[in-house]
């Protein structure tokens, strides 16, 4: 073929991929399994027929498109999403793996005939639930995010650990004197050296995203992938995890705010989509659809075995380190869904040439491909029946940043709330914002909320945030304790002591009132503090200098002590006249002079 042949092909595959990704989101199933069948398809027993069995080529360039796919998993999370089922996922990835991977072996024992070690390399490369597979069912999902948080853990962590446990089991069938404590010792070494290079690679990368500054926005994609083959390359060459490094790195780099994070972070998921295309297929290449029988009886078998015994069983035990709900449990159990990650591990014994590979290749295809499709398929249905899905996407938004913006010296981000979050049910004025920072607009249930200072904060708004560019440190500070707290109370209010009781008094709005959304004064007092607008009517609750309150209006203004102003509010909604919207409003007016700081 010539190159442009070559190159037409490429843009064919590429097109048939984000097809087949359309498709896939369609039917709620992962898209790994089109893409594999679309490799079937153009291999050498598919229409196609193409020839091809360079399985060490696929090996390699599978190395890459993991690394790849693992840094945009850990890239768009970051820490504040992961650390609160740090625990939760580490168990998962380490003891779920180990205690899938001896299940799985049993059942491959007993079920294909195999020897004790090649059953154990089968269990380990299939007891890797994969990235790849976990965020495209996430991604559309609706899944509790502590769930979610705690298989987007999980998924990326362990990899590495059924790597090595496969790259263990290969040296001690063919390496003499090989046995339990050399794997324990290179497998304690190589998880300490990936951790280490991870952490200090992506805090390195961090540095360097903020302090140096770019001539063109077009290096920071450039800057995260030198960060990423880093990381893969130190801790490999220092006999370590490399695919550990990449997530660490990713989650890194992913934390908080840096310069260039919505490109970055852009990038980086379009990369990883040509890595998974492009994986996938390879991997369907290798694959030759009339071998698949010979495996079909017993990899139904031992699919099944690994769905409802071996995973069920080492979730159980591995989420005993966190309180868990028996429903949250069934669906972590549940979302372990297998993709690329074992099929790419099932070419390591091809490549190492342990007997009878070729048979263990097979029936790992067969087994991620049942497994994906029975699993993915009834992700979403299953989390609804459980009654663990929200309104909110399980995956949280990438923080992202206007680049026009930064060209003068400034910053736009969206952060987004969660129920839970310190932030939710504060005022905008409660949130501790510099003077050289502002919130430009609330996004709320897809609608623009133009922000005063007394508007609530609510579970699921993103709030979009302008900064000057010097302020990136402080705002990362602040984000964090939006989300974690403590947030200061609101400060009390310095009132003239009186001696007698407050007058009550309601008449109608004058022109001398002003704005009734934003009074400064009212009968001469001075407004001290504004405790609540009201957005869709130039409406207000306010405190006076004289220790009385106000609930102003356009037609109304109410002041008087704290207990008349809530007794009248309190009357005025039972009436049957009133709109719902002025109940609403009416009801916010007596929490706010009801609050016990204001008493």
């Amino acid at each position: 073929m010539t190159d442009a042949e070559l190159i037409l092909i490429g843009g064919l595959l590429l097109g048939a991929g984000i097809a087949a990704a359309m498709i896939a989101d369609k039917v709620r199933v992962p898209g790994l399994v089109l893409f594999l069948g679309l490799g079937m398809l153009v291999g050498s027993e598919g229409p196609g027929g193409v020839e091809f069995d360079d399985v060490e080529l696929t090996q390699t360039l599978g190395t890459i498109g993991i690394v790849l796919i693992l840094f945009e998993g850990g890239l768009n999370a970051g820490w504040p999403e992961i650390r609160p089922v740090l625990k939760t996922a580490i168990s998962l990835a380490v003891v779920g793996t180990i205690l899938t991977a001896v299940i799985a072996a049993a059942a491959a024992a007993w079920l294909f005939g195999l020897g004790t070690l090649e059953s154990l390399i089968l269990g380990s490369a299939i007891a890797a639930t994969d990235s790849a597979a976990i965020f495209s069912v996430l991604r559309g999902s609706s899944l509790r995010r502590r769930v979610a948080r705690a298989l987007e853990g999980e998924s990326g962590l362990n990899d590495p650990v059924a790597v090595l446990l496969v790259t263990g089991f290969i040296s001690w069938l063919q390496k003499p004197g090989w046995g339990v404590e050399e794997m324990l010792l290179s497998f304690a070494g190589e998880i300490v050296v990936g951790a280490v290079v991870g952490m200090l690679v992506g805090l390195g990368a961090r540095w360097a995203f903020v302090r140096l500054d770019y001539p063109t926005p077009g290096l920071y994609p450039v800057a995260s992938i030198a960060a990423a083959a880093l990381a893969f390359g130190i801790a490999d060459i220092g006999h370590g995890s490399g695919l550990l490094a990449v997530y660490l790195t990713g989650l890194t780099l992913g934390t908080g705010i840096v310069p260039g994070q919505r490109t970055v972070t852009a990038f980086h998921q379009g990369l990883g989509w040509v890595a998974q295309i492009s994986l996938f297929f390879l991997l369907g290449l290798l694959v030759l659809p009339s071998q698949l029988a010979e495996v079909a009886l017993e990899g139904t078998a031992f699919a099944l075995a690994l769905i409802f015994v071996a995973r069920p069983i080492a979730t159980l035990v591995a989420t005993q380190v966190e309180r868990y709900r028996l429903r949250e449990r069934i669906m972590l159990s549940w979302a372990g869904l297998r993709g690329a990650v074992p099929i790419w591990l099932a070419t390591l014994p091809v490549i190492a040439g342990v007997q009878g590979s070729g048979f263990l290749f097979n029936d790992i295809f067969y087994v991620v491909v049942i497994s994906t499709l029975l699993q993915g398929f009834t992700f979403e249905p299953l989390a609804r029946r459980l009654g663990l899905t929200t309104s909110g996407a399980a995956l949280a938004q990438p923080i992202v940043e206007t680049g026009t913006i930064r060209e003068l010296g400034g910053d736009v981000f969206a952060i987004r709330i969660d129920e839970g979050d310190a932030a939710a049910g504060r005022m905008v004025k409660e949130l501790g914002l510099p003077r050289e920072a502002l919130i430009s607009v609330i996004v709320r249930d897809g609608e623009a909320v133009l922000p005063r200072g007394s508007t609530m904060i609510a579970g699921g708004d993103e709030l979009h945030l302008l900064i000057r560019r010097e302020l990136h440190g402080e705002i990362e500070r602040l984000l964090e304790t939006w989300h974690e707290g403590p947030i200061p109370g609101p400060p009390s209010i310095a009132v003239e002591m009186r001696g007698s009781p407050a007058i009550f008094t309601v008449r109608p709005t004058r022109p001398e009132d002003g704005d009734t959304g934003a009074p400064t004064a009212l009968d001469g007092i001075e407004v001290v503090l504004t405790l609540r607008t009201r957005p869709d009517v130039p409406a207000a609750v306010v405190a006076l200098a004289d220790g009385r309150f106000a609930v102003t209006g356009p037609d109304l203004v109410a002041v008087g002590g704290r207990h008349d102003l809530s007794r009248w509010c309190t009357r005025r909604a039972r009436r049957e006249a009133v709109s719902p919207q002025d109940r609403a409003w009416l009801q916010e007016a007596i929490g706010s002079v009801d609050a016990p700081d204001l008493r």
